[in-house]
């Protein structure tokens, strides 16, 4: 498919819900909030949602809730008429005063610049999760979080399943187990439904995995092969997997890892994607034997394999950059082993 790319375009990729979405969201009863709507993922999530509703004759009030620091996110979400509510989370005063919907899309948390600033990081990522799995304690959740609660393991391993015990390197995922933990309390005490969406790099385009490799490559910034593999998957799959995710929450909880079926290898990305930019890639560093991997074999059985595949995403990453796309300048950080973010 050739795409005349505008931001205009990917948004209506990313948020034009498939069957299976409509079916399910018809199914799911009572209305939605997503809190922390304002990043990277939740604006094309709420009017996915949005229209997954139309589609369906179903009436929803899709509630995004956030701080909304980006201009461009309250512009889309405005546009297709979300409701937003401007909210500090780390407020409990104000977290306290949200309304107390049957569906819960917890996507609130701090990644980057977490080093040096730790204890922010537990406060957003720990302290806040426990407050609002109280607060909604009656509600169904889907709750983020990140497949680096996995141990790195070696690549013939194909990626670690959901039964695998977390081993969190450094204090962001640390954190982010404590996010989990939060949430199964809540299921063991009150009886709080949950689904833990355990996530491998979503690709949208103007941020993620590949494109932080085209940007280097563009820049004649070296790749590093210490991290030798990855797994991701497109955004607009990844959206309908967590508004989908909530007829599967439950108490105990329900854990799923969420990312593509493949596993890339970092050097053939690379250089796939600088055969599309025209330019050779640089790279550094012995090529390593491991890497945070995730095996998503169940969410493919539950949820169906994503609407683009890994190499479709790569010429479109390309494609995007090349003509004059913009991005979010939010650097994944893939290639981090250490845990500082």
């Amino acid at each position: 498919m050739n795409i005349q790319w505008t931001e205009d375009r990917l948004n209506e990729l990313l948020c034009t819900p498939s069957d299976e979405l409509v079916c399910d969201i018809a199914k799911t009863e009572g209305d939605i909030t997503v809190l922390g709507a304002g990043g990277k993922m939740g604006p094309t999530m709420c009017v996915l949602a949005k229209n997954a509703c139309k589609k369906a004759g179903v009436q929803k009030r899709i509630i995004a809730v956030s701080r909304f620091s980006d201009e461009h996110a309250v512009s889309l979400l405005k546009s297709h008429g979300i409701e937003t509510v401007s909210c500090d989370l780390s407020d409990f005063a104000q977290l306290r005063t949200l309304p107390k919907t049957e569906n819960i899309i917890f996507m609130a948390g701090l990644k980057f610049g977490t080093l040096g600033n730790e204890a922010n990081t537990w406060h957003m990522n720990a302290t806040l999760p426990a407050v609002a799995a109280e607060y909604f304690r009656d509600s169904r959740f889907t709750v983020f979080s990140s497949g680096n609660v996995y141990p790195i393991v070696p690549l013939s391993s194909g990626g670690c399943r959901e039964d695998d015990p977390p081993a969190p390197i450094g204090e962001y995922t640390q954190s982010v187990l404590a996010r989990e933990r939060a949430f199964e309390y809540a299921a063991q005490t009150y009886g709080t439904r949950a689904f833990i969406f355990r996530l491998n790099f979503a690709v949208d385009l103007r941020y993620g995995v590949l494109c932080d490799m085209a940007s280097n490559i563009l820049a004649k910034r070296p790749i590093s092969l210490a991290t030798p593999a990855l797994n991701c998957i497109w955004q607009g799959s990844a959206n309908e997997m967590a508004i989908r995710a909530l007829l599967y929450a439950s108490a105990p909880v329900t854990v799923m890892n969420i990312t593509g079926p493949e596993t890339l290898s970092v050097r053939n990305t690379a250089l796939e994607l600088g055969r599309y930019l025209g330019v050779e890639p640089i790279f550094e560093e012995a090529e390593g034997q491991d890497a945070y991997l995730s095996n998503a074999s169940k969410a493919m059985e539950v949820f169906g394999y994503p609407s683009v595949c890994a190499h479709t995403l790569i010429r479109w990453q390309a494609e995007w950059l090349k003509s004059g796309g913009r991005t979010l300048n939010k650097p994944t950080h893939f290639e981090e082993r250490r845990g500082n973010y």
